[in-house]
């Protein structure tokens, strides 16, 4: 409504001086275009991993497993919001079954295609608009072979079972997006048998028994990569303490020796995270811990989020902080702030590398420097693999890790200390609980040095010659 002003009314007469024009109609709203999601996020290296279509706030997870029978029934509520008009949208399941599904409340239809659940609404999505899909699922979780990396999945042994694996593994436990460009927080309340364990992500909630079963309850509310998402169910000695304020859950099998070199290398996690902090900004997560776990198959560690898990070999030997400090930093580079698609995974484990060495250094076990001269002289430089861009058979090897870490050292020697160390911050702070990529990194670089850097990052990250010491 527009106001009268006074100089219109004399005598109680309303003297109009002028006219406006009518108030200029938008004009409507073009009708949705309805279509399905597709059925993979469009990462180049994997691209059956993940869907489009929307985007996932939040998993809500009511799971119960019996690990004598191996069956697993679920109910995943999934909050989410349509990037586009849909018509149908996928979500990625592994050999699992879903046996009811509602969008809002509504029957949804549902069909499983492969590792894909397809589900179409009653009535289309309108981009933009949020959603919430329940779903009620179950069967026999699935293992996943992976030749690079390990065996990941659901693995059970026993009354014991494992969901753990990189570059996938939620999907073979539940309904999920499975790839790392859409991170969403996390709550799992898992029911196992009274006198069993079932360690997860975040904030640990209360535990109830009822008629022989355990409720364990865990909530990760900073956004979370769904393979950085674990349970580990088994027969544990848990260590539940406060550090620097926050939640601090430790557990090692009931197996290993007390006080053996996996305890002793978990007990360290407080001291790391600290130190890694006076690197790279305060601590990106409500909760902190490590779970080591026995399965032989397990041949590697994981930085799951805000809860690493470390395979048992890691401590064959003694004592192990290097790992430690490696996953530890992982909850900086590769969690806090995720990559967008698998090519950029040096930016986790370069990262992640580098800090062993800055931790080897703190520990009095060699500096920085002899970790790289070491790395420069063992390195294969005739191998062709780029470490920006290694291939999806080679996300795991020395030119993402190694070469990786020399890039993240060669940098720090080229643009000088001040401006590497703001270059860390800035990075963790203005990403944190989101995702990035290697040309952000390198703008960042070149605007805290001043330094044009493009013959740099060629030599190191695209190109397989060796480049020259810094």
């Amino acid at each position: 409504m527009r106001r009268a002003g006074i100089a219109g009314l004399i005598s109680g007469v309303l003297i109009v001086a002028g006219c406006s024009s009518p108030e200029k109609e938008e004009p409507p709203a073009p009708s949705p275009s309805f279509a399905p999601g597709s059925p993979g996020a469009g990462d180049p290296y994997f691209p059956t991993y993940g869907n489009g279509g929307y985007d996932v706030a939040s998993y809500d997870l009511q799971v119960r497993y019996d690990p004598r029978t191996d069956r697993l029934d679920g109910t995943a509520t999934i909050t989410a919001t349509a990037t586009q008009d849909l018509s149908r949208f996928n979500l990625d399941l592994s050999k699992l079954t879903a046996r009811d599904v509602t969008v809002d409340g509504r029957p949804a239809t549902s069909a499983a295609q492969g590792t894909e659940l397809v589900i179409t609404p009653t009535a289309g999505i309108v981009n933009g608009r949020g959603f919430t899909v329940v779903i009620k699922y179950g069967g026999e979780p699935s293992q996943l072979a992976n030749s690079a990396l390990g065996d990941g999945g659901w693995l059970e042994s026993g009354d014991s079972a494992v969901a753990l694996g990189q570059p996938e593994s939620a999907s073979t436990w539940f309904p999920v997006n499975d790839h790392p460009s859409d991170k969403a927080t996390f709550k799992l309340a898992m029911t196992v048998p009274e006198g069993v364990e079932a360690i997860s992500n975040g904030v640990p909630g209360p535990s109830d028994t009822t008629d022989g079963w355990t409720t364990w309850v865990w909530s990760e509310n900073s956004p979370m990569a769904s393979y950085l998402s674990m349970v580990v169910i088994g027969q544990y000695r848990v260590t539940s303490t406060t550090h620097a304020g926050k939640p601090m859950v430790l557990a090692v099998p009931e197996s290993f020796p007390a006080n053996g070199p996996a305890e002793r290398s978990l007990a360290k996690t407080g001291e790391i995270t600290d130190f890694l902090a006076t690197k790279f900004g305060p601590y990106p997560f409500a909760a902190n811990g490590g779970v080591a776990v026995e399965d032989r198959r397990i041949g590697y560690a994981l930085e799951t989020q805000s809860r690493p898990v470390y395979g048992p070999g890691f401590f064959t030997a003694g004592p192990n902080e290097s790992v430690v400090a490696h996953e530890l930093a992982h909850q900086w580079f590769g969690d806090s702030v995720a990559i967008e698609k698998w090519q950029d995974i040096w930016l986790n484990e370069g990262f992640a590398t580098y800090a062993e060495w800055l931790w080897s250094e703190k520990s009095g076990r060699g500096s920085v420097q002899q970790n790289f001269d070491r790395a420069y002289a063992s390195y294969p430089w005739n191998q062709p693999v780029e470490t920006g861009n290694p291939g999806a058979a080679r996300i795991f090897g020395d030119a993402v890790y190694q070469r990786g870490a020399m890039t993240v050292y060669a940098l720090r020697k080229t643009i000088g200390d001040a401006a590497f160390d703001q270059l860390l911050t800035r990075w963790t702070s203005e990403h944190r609980n989101g995702n990035a990529n290697t040309d952000e990194l390198i703008a960042l670089a070149e605007q805290v040095s001043g330094k044009q850097l493009d013959d740099f990052f060629r030599s190191w990250l695209f190109t397989t010659g060796k480049p020259a010491k810094p």
